[in-house]
């Protein structure tokens, strides 16, 4: 980990490694559980900079057909106009609008999440996990967040009742990011 007084060491400009990242989600089903699901291929850039962190930007997209629930027939509804509709809307974006370092290893990130072509702001608390030199000799940083919107902000309202009440699929969805950015030259 790093401490306020270093910080700036991890002033640059990073890729968000997209092997050793996830970014996904939870949603309860039915009422009695949760289902988890991911996308699978996202790019994305985060710009640090360590002696003014309100300066630092982040930008992600997500491919929405690159949903991953470890169910090929369940993702396939995901992808449709009832959810994420990918045909009209292939991606899922997030760019920072503003940043602030809270603590010494925490920091709140801004910005406009546009899911179904409707864009919200949101603000999302991330965790510094720590700085390493791989063995390739890259520097890497590792965040990790969470963030819960309602689902019907963007769009997406399909639903059904169920015979003991209540809904297949909860309005409130929870975002995870899990992140490791490598720091370019």
């Amino acid at each position: 980990m790093t401490t306020a007084t270093n910080l700036s060491e991890l002033t640059g400009d990073y890729v968000i490694d997209g092997s050793h990242s996830r970014i996904g989600f939870v949603a309860r089903h039915a009422m009695v559980t949760k289902v988890r699901g991911a996308f699978n291929e996202f790019d994305g850039k985060i710009s640090i900079d360590g002696d003014k962190p309100e300066n630092t930007t982040a930008a992600v997209t997500l491919k929405v057909a690159s949903i991953d629930t470890r169910n090929a027939q369940r993702d396939g509804h995901l992808t449709t106009n009832d959810f994420l509709d990918v045909e009209t809307h292939p991606e899922i974006t997030f760019v920072s609008t503003s940043a602030k370092q809270v603590d010494e290893d925490n920091f709140e990130i801004t910005g406009d999440l546009t899911i179904k072509g409707i864009t919200k702001s949101i603000t999302i608390p991330f965790a510094f996990e720590g700085v390493a030199v791989d063995p390739y000799g890259q520097t890497r940083v590792g965040f990790e967040g969470s963030h819960t919107i309602n689902r019907k902000d963007y769009g997406v309202t399909w639903n059904a009742a169920l015979e003991t009440g209540g809904v297949l699929v909860s309005e409130k969805v929870v975002l995870e990011f899990e992140i490791s950015a490598v720091k370019q030259a």
